[in-house]
């Protein structure tokens, strides 16, 4: 008779017969083993040890987990890591181009102190370089709108439409 001993466990991917994944995580990819119901958000911080992302209400409605996906933004506490195999995924640390460097968002928060506690900002950052990609920068009513999902406790809001609006102005100067 086989009797459970917590101390001959096995990771929870290997007692469910664990899922091998292929994540391409800023621009990279990373070969893990896990458990079916594993989130993108796990994944990073937990498997991958890249805790930028942050783990606010795992529910969907803070925003402070976002992630792009192929270019779009996701909220990494509702997506299965599983479905994300096969797609790009940036998080707040493959943001920037280059190693010392930061991504005009990330400078434009800090040019206008767009945080306080910071705990939402890498949130705030990915979600509003995706909404200047998507289009939906162009006033600060547009703005705060495609930036609704992302809430931020301090109330830094104002502050943080004058650093999509600079950063926004730079991102469109470098693709023209």
């Amino acid at each position: 008779m086989d009797t459970f001993s917590p101390l001959k466990t096995t990771p929870a991917a290997h007692r469910t017969g664990g899922l091998d994944v292929t994540l391409s995580v800023n621009g990279r990819d990373h070969h893990l083993t896990l458990d079916p119901r594993v989130t993108l958000l796990d994944a990073l911080r937990e498997h991958l040890g890249l805790t930028g992302s942050k783990k606010g209400c795992d529910q969907g409605q803070c925003g402070a987990c976002t992630v792009h996906v192929d270019g779009e933004r996701h909220l990494a506490c509702l997506t299965l890591a599983a479905s994300a195999e096969g797609k790009s995924i940036t998080t707040i640390e493959g943001l920037a181009p280059e190693e010392g460097s930061l991504h005009p968002m990330q400078q434009a928060f800090m040019d206008h102190d767009a945080f306080q506690c910071g705990y939402c900002t890498p949130g705030q950052i990915m979600s509003a370089v995706a909404c200047i990609r998507e289009g939906h920068a162009r006033t600060d009513d547009d703005i705060r709108e495609y930036m609704s999902g992302n809430l931020c406790r301090c109330a830094a809001y104002p502050n943080i439409v004058a650093a999509i609006k600079q950063a926004r102005d730079q991102m469109e100067g470098a693709r023209g």
